[in-house]
């Protein structure tokens, strides 16, 4: 197999959709280009534009094969999403936004159906993040949809679909808090056999299987030559999660930082995981169960800051530091480790355009993450991947709490670059990271940050 040089990957994240040129000689992306993943109203509910997304993506194809050329295609997407075709292989309906609350209107008749978390892995989460809950709702809602439904498939396989018009999903995406997947037999749970959707259930595939060629349309449309391969794709946070696997030793764990900060062990302390408090088991490229944890750290960044970015100073940090400002969970309570909790700022609130805002939000979102970890039996090195890596006091703090070496990953997000690597065999040569170490002026922080939230616990 000749390695392909340049591989255009699809990367569909929740606050943005992106397409990602990745030079396979130094795995950086070349060039990228994105649009907001913005959510249309309905009817019939809330969803994404995925039409606006195909235009997007046919554009950045045709101008990335023109510049460069294209080689291969990957794809990778957010999870807690499916697309339902009809009969013809058309849109059968609007893909639903996860984050609608609609599924929570029938949530004591889907809590009847569900199976057990010993089975899937998947903890009860609120709206549709549980993709069994958006699709027993959607059909109950919608009474003649089920009928009208051929094919069910994984969101990264859509766009392989559309691309080649071959159908598949991935395990990685069916493992990710579907209620649908059983990991450790590593086949379909007993809910698409509950909700009378087993037969409509596209077909599991390997991420690394070669999905299939351009139609020839795609190949006319975008200059692309008809051989050019797709590769079945993968969810968004197993992307991050891939070049680890092919390079780095266990015990390790990745945090993959965004809009949602996952953290992942490899080869960890075996724990019991918490449903209630959004441990779960995701699934990796290659099948296999891996104890995960997550919150919405970037989207707490945003509600903090409101679209502000601010790097702090010295001053800032020390400022922080000093009179013990802390923010206690959760800004976003519906998920994450702290679910059902009020946010809370002690030693007074600082002003939302403040570097001593930030240096605060920067501590409370390492802290949540060194908490995510602790519950999945972290041991060893923690590779950090995404946006956070550019934020110095996130990862210093990160390695305090936690007592471990940090490594910052240096390209610009880890789901492209692991995206792309579906499409190459042997190990990447992954570009070179920064590395972040406990501090001590950071401790005494640490553990204040601690005993504030064990005082949230016992109450007032």
């Amino acid at each position: 197999m000749i390695k392909p040089r340049h591989i255009a990957v699809i990367d569909i994240g929740k606050t943005n959709a992106k397409v990602a040129l990745v030079d396979t000689e130094h795995f950086e992306e070349t060039a990228v280009v994105t649009r907001a993943n913005r959510v249309l109203e309905g009817p019939p509910w809330p969803h994404f534009d995925l039409e606006g997304h195909w235009a997007f993506i046919l554009y950045a194809l045709k101008a990335f094969h023109a510049d460069h050329g294209i080689d291969a295609i990957s794809t990778t997407t957010h999870g807690a999403s499916a697309v339902l075709l009809d009969q013809n292989g058309d849109l059968g309906a609007p893909m639903l936004d996860y984050e609608h609350h609609g599924p929570d209107s029938l949530r004591e008749e889907y809590d009847a159906l569900r199976p057990a978390f010993s089975e899937t892995g998947s903890p009860r989460l609120g709206m549709g993040l549980n993709l069994g809950a958006q699709l027993h709702w959607i059909f109950a809602t919608q009474p003649d949809l089920k009928a009208r439904t051929a094919t069910i498939l994984t969101y990264p396989q859509y766009w392989g679909y559309r691309l080649t018009g071959q159908i598949a999903s991935d395990v990685s995406s069916l493992g990710c808090h579907t209620d649908l997947w059983d990991p450790y037999k590593r086949h379909y749970s007993s809910l698409p056999e509950t909700l009378g959707i087993r037969e409509k259930m596209a077909p599991p595939r390997p991420a690394t299987d070669c999905l299939g060629t351009v139609l020839p349309a795609i190949a006319k449309a975008t200059g692309l030559s008809a051989s050019t391969p797709v590769f079945v794709g993968i969810h968004d946070s197993n992307a991050s999660l891939l070049p680890h696997l092919m390079d780095s030793t266990p015990p390790f764990s990745v945090v993959s930082t965004g809009t949602w900060v996952i953290a992942m062990a490899v080869g960890g302390e075996q724990k019991d995981l918490d449903a209630a408090k959004d441990t779960l088991i995701n699934v990796n490229a290659y099948g296999a169960p891996v104890p995960s944890a997550r919150f919405m750290g970037g989207r707490e960044y945003e509600i903090a800051m409101q679209g502000q970015k601010i790097t702090p100073t010295n001053e800032d940090i020390r400022a922080v530091l000093d009179k013990g400002i802390c923010l206690l969970p959760a800004l976003q309570n519906d998920s994450g480790p702290f679910m059902s909790r009020t946010a809370k700022w002690v030693g007074g609130e600082p002003a939302i355009d403040s570097g001593v805002r930030a240096a605060a939000l920067s501590l409370y979102l390492a802290m949540v993450t060194a908490h995510c970890l602790e519950m999945i039996g972290h041991r060893g090195t923690i590779i950090a991947e995404g946006p956070f890596t550019k934020n110095r006091l996130y990862l210093d703090m990160l390695a305090t709490a936690t007592g471990s070496e940090v490594h910052a990953c240096k390209a610009s997000t880890g789901t492209s670059i692991g995206a792309a690597m579906l499409a190459v065999d042997g190990n990447p040569d992954i570009p070179a990271s920064t590395y972040h170490h406990p501090r001590q002026d950071l401790s005494a922080y640490a553990r204040l940050w601690w005993d504030l939230v064990a005082r949230q616990d016992d109450g007032p």
